[in-house]
């Protein structure tokens, strides 16, 4: 049996764990705790080691999701899930612009590491003060439009919307690195 690797990042509070909890076909193993730091202003429980979850293709093909801390005091977590990895999904809430800066952090950490497959995630596109798409890629670097990752608006608590998302990635990956 073949095993896909897909990790879900960004920064906090943007649905990772949301994502993979609306498309997982198991009960989601995560490592969820009471927010402890600023955290805790933005909502009462986050993930300090990973979310894993699990999508069946077939009798041959399983998908493993990995959903990271959004704090960069667990970059040590992006480091092991990431390397690992055949594809990632950068979650960015687009109604926090505060947090643009750290998404693009997480960008270049995982750039760093790893070159594979990547698609933008927009969240929280419907909230008051949500930013446009293609401020959002200004925002978080990228600059040329013509360099640039997929980014698809994703509601994490629509299946649907999740899975269209997912499609995004895979299309991404077989137009763009397929041998």
């Amino acid at each position: 049996m073949e095993i896909m690797r897909l990790v879900v990042t960004g920064t906090v509070g943007a649905g990772k764990s949301t994502f993979i909890r609306s498309i997982s076909e198991i009960k989601v193993v995560d490592t969820d705790t009471r927010a402890t730091d600023e955290t805790a202003l933005l909502k009462p429980r986050t993930t300090v080691a990973f979310d894993f979850g699990r999508l069946q293709f077939g009798p041959d093909m399983v998908l493993h999701l990995h959903g990271t801390p959004g704090q960069s005091r667990f970059d040590f977590m992006w480091d092991m899930l990431i390397r690992k990895a055949h594809a990632y999904i950068l979650l960015v809430g687009a109604h926090r612009p505060r947090e643009f800066r750290q998404a693009h952090k997480i960008v270049n950490f995982m750039e760093e590491r790893v070159h594979i497959p990547m698609v933008i995630g927009l969240t929280h596109t419907d909230c008051p003060g949500a930013w446009s798409v293609e401020d959002v890629y200004i925002a978080i670097g990228y600059l040329n439009k013509f360099h640039r990752p997929p980014m698809i608006k994703v509601d994490p608590t629509q299946r649907e919307s999740v899975a269209e998302a997912m499609i995004t990635l895979i299309q991404h990956l077989i137009l763009n690195y397929a041998a």
